[in-house]
């Protein structure tokens, strides 16, 4: 298979688009908006960006629940101002991939209503449904379909891998057939347009029933086609999996997989500090990245190591700082002085960053933000998770921070329209206070995307080694990172503790290429970290 070889140098920046910039005043972002700010993104390093969905919806779920895949929502201008905003981010030497929802739709959606109105038509076959004999007078109803993740989003019918009803059909029947011909005519109507790829969400979920062995194979072996398809048709194209178990996602095809908060284990019991939108995994007291300094690393580096076994030469693993899904790496009780150490971590792993707005401004989850747009998850079934609920994704949806003018300079429109409220700290920071400030978060961020891209052994091609100390010692982090001639040494304190450690190999000429608050002491291998310290370290 073919792999694009500027996806190994991305350094991807996650928009949601109706809360980074409003151009026309109606207090929702918008793509012209994405347009007046590509200078930003190319002064901070980025060069790819992914748009969250696009396309035209009633916004039941964020535009998750699409109604059209071939129409630009209103609420983000025309098909015309994608097309400029490709033109203008490829002038930039930047890539836009937007987000494709393969496995269902909109109950608005046309394909959904003409079934809906004659369901036992030989047509009516793009959908799975349970009930055919439903109320016309009221139309179907949760149970009468089967559907993705909110029951209002009905599932695109791919097949079932083992049928076992009369309305289960087998992935070879006419709806799946036609289905899967959709979808690469979907991807070729905006490759056509300039779009460099696509982040596939929920990618796991096209073959029912989900998470079975001969399901997870059937819906491996549709992603292989589109893959085998697009390598012939666009090959400097990609594919991006939110599959959370790159061993699987690579197998299928995709170029690149994110390891999340559920399937490939190892994220959550990194960051997530039992506040904020999702709780950290059963059982865990705290988080690595906690100040307290009781957490261990240990789920994530055997996962981790795992699936980049598995995936190695031939598609890459994204760690992302931040999500849509989640609470942001500022979420109480984490604040100001532990963030930079947690960035180093992210910018010195194996595969491309990955980087949510406003992350690289600080931006926190704002708890308490209204709910909006389907962003509550109590009692959601998510894909292969199991029961998630607690609290609001709408905090950490927030607009963006630009500047201390109305609106923190996201839209002109009076606050009580904005699509969601601004955070209402006084003392939230923003884009244009930091570029003021040498010592400010957005130029250390600054500092690491051009000291990633000056060092081979910082970069995806790089192999990465965790370094394990003495037995019941989990603090500090140290890794690895080597490439050719290259080799760097990575120490991260996220704790408020001091730490000291014996490493088990030479620092003899070790050139320190970004230092906080580490030294030697003593002997050349060991080293004080103080807390929230950290260091990446040039090794022979």
């Amino acid at each position: 298979m073919l792999q694009p070889s500027w996806l190994k140098d991305a350094v991807i920046y996650q928009i949601y688009p109706q809360s980074f910039q409003d151009s026309n005043g109606d207090g929702i972002g918008d793509l012209p908006g994405v347009i007046q700010r590509l200078d930003y993104l190319q002064s901070l390093g980025i060069n790819t960006i992914w748009l969250n969905p696009c396309f035209d919806s009633p916004f039941g779920d964020a535009g998750y629940d699409v109604r059209d895949f071939y129409r630009i929502a209103s609420r983000y201008g025309e098909e015309s101002d994608f097309v400029d905003l490709v033109s203008a981010a490829h002038a930039r030497g930047i890539r836009v991939i937007l987000d494709l929802v393969a496995g269902h739709t909109s109950m608005d959606h046309a394909w959904f209503i003409t079934e809906a109105n004659d369901p036992h038509s030989e047509d009516a076959n793009r959908y799975i449904w349970i009930n055919r004999d439903f109320d016309p007078k009221h139309g179907p109803v949760q149970g009468d379909f089967v559907s993705n993740f909110f029951w209002y989003q009905p599932a695109l019918n791919f097949g079932y891998a083992e049928p076992q009803e009369s309305w289960q059909d087998p992935i070879d029947a006419p709806g799946p057939k036609k289905n899967r011909a959709e979808l690469r005519k979907i991807l070729a109507y905006w490759f056509e347009l300039g779009c460099d790829g696509f982040r596939v969400d929920m990618a796991g979920s096209l073959v029912k029933p989900e998470g079975t062995p001969a399901s997870i194979q059937a819906t491996k072996a549709i992603w292989q086609e589109i893959r085998a398809w697009m390598d012939q048709a666009y090959p400097d194209r990609v594919l991006m999996s939110e599959w959370s178990c790159p061993s699987r996602a690579i197998d299928a095809g995709f170029h690149l997989d994110f390891m999340l908060h559920f399937n490939a284990p190892g994220y959550s019991s990194l960051f997530f500090n039992g506040n904020g939108t999702l709780p950290p995994p059963e059982g865990q007291t705290h988080c690595y990245f906690d100040a307290a300094g009781e957490g261990n690393y240990q789920v994530f580096q055997l996962s981790y190591e795992e699936q980049r076994a598995a995936t190695r030469g031939r598609g890459l693993i994204t760690l992302p700082v931040g999500c849509h899904d989640f609470q942001r790496l500022r979420c109480e009780p984490r604040g100001w002085e532990e963030l930079r150490c947690a960035w180093v971590f992210f910018m010195t792993q194996a595969g491309p960053p990955t980087i949510y707005y406003g992350e690289e401004i600080g931006m926190r989850y704002v708890d308490g933000t209204v709910a909006k747009e389907g962003s509550t998850l109590d009692g959601i079934i998510a894909v292969n998770a199991g029961t998630i609920g607690m609290g609001e994704r709408s905090g950490t949806r927030t607009p963006m921070q630009w500047d201390t003018s109305p609106n923190a300079g996201f839209s002109s429109a009076s606050a009580c329209e904005l699509y969601l409220p601004l955070d209402p700290d006084p003392q939230r920071p923003t884009v244009a206070d930091q570029e003021q400030d040498p010592d400010s978060l957005l130029h250390f961020v600054r500092s690491l995307i051009r000291l990633r891209q000056s060092r081979s052994a910082l970069g995806t091609d790089a192999s990465i080694r965790f370094v394990r100390l003495k037995p019941g010692q989990e603090y500090p982090m140290i890794y690895v990172r080597e490439f050719e001639a290259q080799r760097c040494l990575i120490v991260l304190n996220p704790s408020q503790c001091v730490q000291v450690c014996e490493l088990p190999l030479d620092l003899t000429g070790g050139n320190f290429l970004l230092n906080q608050g580490c030294e030697r002491q003593g002997s050349l291998q060991s080293l004080r970290i103080n807390p929230f310290g950290y260091a990446i370290i040039d090794i022979e």
